[in-house]
């Protein structure tokens, strides 16, 4: 709608239910505002820096543009200015940054805001909404910007109530300048000793100027920040907590960081970095659209964060910045992909960063476990690649097992605690630890004190499929490993009962393997069986029963494999079962249909007819009653 040359715009569904959210929910520590501002602000100067060395035709309409940030109060009208002389908006930007937020990331925030104070602060720059922070403490906003370039300025104005007018601004500014009309109870941000102590707590480190306008009339600027790049000083002039701060302010949270990584590489390639792993794990870790969040600068001249592989996806939880002395500061964006510098610098920070995490696992091994916790499923994601050490990779990784009592592992205890005749290193896949520990895959395993280790991240379902080893010992299913189980710890005993129970057996086994031989492979004595009587086992050389039956379940694979079908010859269902087979042959296969289904459904498999099923298991209660 337009009248008197305004424009008035609804806001889009979903920022309506952000602001409301915003506005009513509980905030202990409203600063963070202040932090979001500026945190554009300076955004916004670094995308025009970019742009005027790359672009010489703005570079020289804007010659001897400063690059700054200016905050200045009003007392007697109740505002808070904060402006940029950045990059700025056009009129169609100010509408779609200002008024949409894309429907995945808002639904996200919208679904993870609580009422936990810690973690809404948290969560407000995360979700890109750091601009609705201001209606914590305002109840109308104006923006007037104007393009890098144009002449043209627009003022955006909201007082939330689900819409925002457009219209042309008479000033010529450049940048832009956001206007907070604070409500009664907030005019204690128009106190310049609140600022400055806010601005020194969270935006020291912003590499550009923030001027606080201290008298209007004399225009009396006072620069509030110490305006130099954190990560180009010295590490011993930089103290712990303005590390911290830095951290809050590019990562938008509010604990302290897990690791600071601080260091400069000299020689073949030069560039300094300073990252950090968070404390705690990102709210969209797994979400396919996440990006890498460490930003990439040329002498200190922002480049990037999107679309360059600085960082592999396997580090995607890295927060900071690299900076590259060796990158020409007018290359495009899209040279950045295959650039030999940038693969060298991501080379040199992976190799870092392992480094790193290995020093805290061997120093600290509690603190290492909650990283574990947070990241450990992401980087697992790295032994999908054939081009990294694998062995470097498993000396980081941490396991439970069916004897850790829920304790955490390395691999290298887990050959420590091998029996003397195994060559294997054991895994089960499963979706949780209880379930697996219950798995009658392992009871023979469990019954000679062999350890098996239990996996229940779906990037595991990856990682193994390459056929890894460690140590030169191969990571085996103990669905595949029926046969060399009874190698392990062996005793001539267990080796003469096991050819009585195949020859006893022979002829129920030929039966059962005739009654279901288009679904199994093999009906045989099982070796790793102690307390059920019956279970299913991947071939020698097929994949594992998880793995197979995921790649069905993503359309890439038509079927399952046949299986082979263990039976437990010390179990007493098997024995009647045989006793049985002798006068009613029948029967007794209607029984190994039911175990057969049974082991179907205790390993995640699909029943080929659930309603025979159910009436052989109503046949077998009516006798079971009758009798």
């Amino acid at each position: 709608m337009v009248k008197n040359n305004i424009e008035t715009h609804k806001f889009d569904a979903e920022i309506g239910k952000v602001l409301n959210l915003v506005i009513n929910s509980l905030y202990t520590n409203k600063d963070i505002f202040i932090r979001e501002l500026l945190s554009n602000a300076s955004d916004a100067c670094d995308k025009l820096r970019y742009e005027l060395n790359i672009n010489q035709e703005l570079a020289k309409k804007l010659e001897n543009h400063e690059l700054k940030i200016t905050i200045s109060v009003d007392e007697k009208k109740k505002i808070l200015t904060i402006s940029d002389t950045g990059i700025g908006m056009s009129k169609d930007e100010l509408i779609n940054n200002l008024g949409t937020i894309a429907k995945s990331g808002t639904q996200n925030f919208i679904e993870t805001l609580s009422d936990n104070e810690k973690k809404n602060n948290e969560l407000i720059g995360q979700f890109g909404v750091g601009f609705y922070s201001s209606y914590m403490v305002a109840d109308k906003v104006e923006v007037t910007s104007a393009k890098a370039g144009s002449s043209v300025a627009y003022i955006w104005t909201s007082e939330v109530k689900g819409e925002f007018t457009i219209s042309e601004s008479r000033d010529k500014i450049k940048g832009t300048k956001i206007q907070l009309h604070l409500k009664k109870d907030m005019q204690n941000f128009l106190d310049k000793f609140s600022i400055k102590n806010i601005v020194k707590t969270y935006s020291d480190h912003i590499s550009f100027p923030i001027e606080l306008l201290t008298n209007e009339k004399d225009v009396a600027v006072e620069i509030i920040n110490s305006s130099q790049a954190i990560w180009s000083r010295a590490k011993t002039e930089v103290k712990k907590e303005e590390y911290n701060s830095f951290y809050k302010t590019i990562a938008h949270a509010v604990s302290d960081p897990w690791l600071t990584i601080h260091n400069k590489a000299e020689g073949v390639i030069e560039y300094t970095n300073l990252l950090y792993i968070p404390s705690e794990r990102p709210f969209d870790l797994f979400h396919p659209d996440r990006k890498c969040q460490v930003k990439l600068y040329v002498k200190k001249v922002f480049i990037t964060e999107d679309n360059v592989e600085l960082i592999p996806g396997y580090l995607r939880f890295l927060r900071g910045v690299v900076d590259s002395q060796d990158l020409p500061l007018n290359i495009s964006r899209e040279t950045l992909q295959n650039n030999a510098i940038i693969d060298k610098i991501r080379s040199s920070i992976v190799k870092k960063i392992f480094a790193e995490l290995a020093k805290k696992l061997k120093k600290s091994r509690e603190s290492y476990e909650k990283f574990w916790n947070n990241f450990g499923a992401v980087l697992k994601e790295s032994l999908c690649e054939y081009s990294v050490d694998k062995d470097k990779i498993f000396d980081l990784c941490l396991f439970k097992t069916s004897k850790s009592a829920g304790k955490y592992i390395t691999l290298s205890e887990y050959i420590e605690n091998m029996q003397k005749d195994q060559k294997a290193i054991y895994f089960l896949i499963g979706s949780d630890e209880a379930s697996l520990a219950e798995s009658p895959q392992i009871e023979a395993f469990l019954a000679k004190d062999i350890e098996v280790i239990f996996l229940t991240d779906g990037v595991d379902d990856f990682w193994l499929s390459t056929n890894p080893t460690y140590q030169e010992k191969e990571l085996k299913s103990v669905t595949k490993s029926g046969q060399d189980i009874e190698n392990i710890a062996a005793d001539k005993k267990t080796e003469q009962e096991n050819k009585q129970n195949e020859s006893e057996l022979k002829d129920l086994l030929e039966l059962v393997k005739e009654a279901l031989k288009e679904q199994v492979a093999e009906v045989r004595i099982s070796k790793k069986l102690t307390t059920s009587p019956a279970c299913l086992a991947a071939t020698e050389g097929g994949m594992d029963i998880r793995m197979e039956r995921m790649l069905i379940e993503q359309g890439q694979l038509k079927e399952s494999s046949k299986k082979i079908f263990e039976l437990n010859a010390k179990h007493k269902i098997i024995q009647n079962m045989n006793n049985l087979a002798k006068t009613q042959k029948e029967e007794a296969i209607e029984y190994a249909k039911i175990l057969f289904d049974q082991a179907c459904i205790i390993e995640g498999e699909a029943i080929k007819d659930p309603l025979q099923l159910a009436k052989r298991i109503g046949k077998l209660l009516e006798a079971k009653i009758a009798a």
